[in-house]
């Protein structure tokens, strides 16, 4: 599946994760309690640091070894150490369960988006939310046509919309999600 992704900011981060499944994964994981941009580009800075993204070398490596590399300044992400583990734990899922290859999670035997969904969920780190905006950004930018991939990411796959990084693809439509998403911020503190 092609895809000209543009979320960190940085064009040879955003090659990275157009060019690499197992990033791109690797970045939605790392999307929380930090910026989208430091997460997905969380991916590039592994791999120069490691010298490639492999799964199943991440997978084998001494996970202090592993937590050190992602918490170098500056770090992967502002929890290094429980990043580390779920980087780790991700990684040997996909080395061991789908062969290395990433996109063989939406792709293996032809899957519809419920059985996707299902497959992200089992995830480390990939709850209901955050499946459903990887499923609806495999749909939006990255060609994944499973039936009713739409309908099962919910509202995050509605066509037209600015709620997550599904809906990013250059400068004005990021500006577009942060507000969106910031509305909801205000919206959630007033009932409470």
């Amino acid at each position: 599946m092609t895809r000209d992704l543009h979320l960190t900011g940085d064009d040879a981060a955003d090659r990275f994760l157009s060019e690499d499944d197992f990033a791109l994964l690797t970045g939605m994981l790392l999307d929380q309690q930090v910026p989208m941009e430091t997460a997905f580009a969380g991916p590039a800075k592994l791999r120069d640091r490691l010298g490639a993204l492999d799964p199943a070398a991440i997978a084998a490596m001494d996970p202090d070894a592993f937590q050190a590399a992602v918490a170098e300044k500056p770090a992967v992400h502002r929890f290094p150490g429980s990043m580390a583990k779920r980087i780790q734990q991700l990684a040997a899922i996909v080395a061991d369960e789908w062969d290395g290859d990433a996109a063989a999670i939406w792709t293996r035997g032809n899957p519809d988006g419920a059985e996707v969904l299902r497959r992200l969920q089992s995830l480390p780190g990939f709850g209901e939310q955050k499946a459903r905006i990887f499923l609806a950004l495999l749909g939006k930018q990255a060609g994944f046509d499973g039936a009713g991939w739409r309908e099962v990411a919910g509202p995050y796959g509605e066509e037209g919309c600015r709620r997550s990084v599904a809906d990013i693809v250059d400068a004005d439509s990021l500006l577009e999600v942060r507000a969106t998403k910031q509305a909801a911020k205000r919206a959630a503190k007033q009932k409470a």
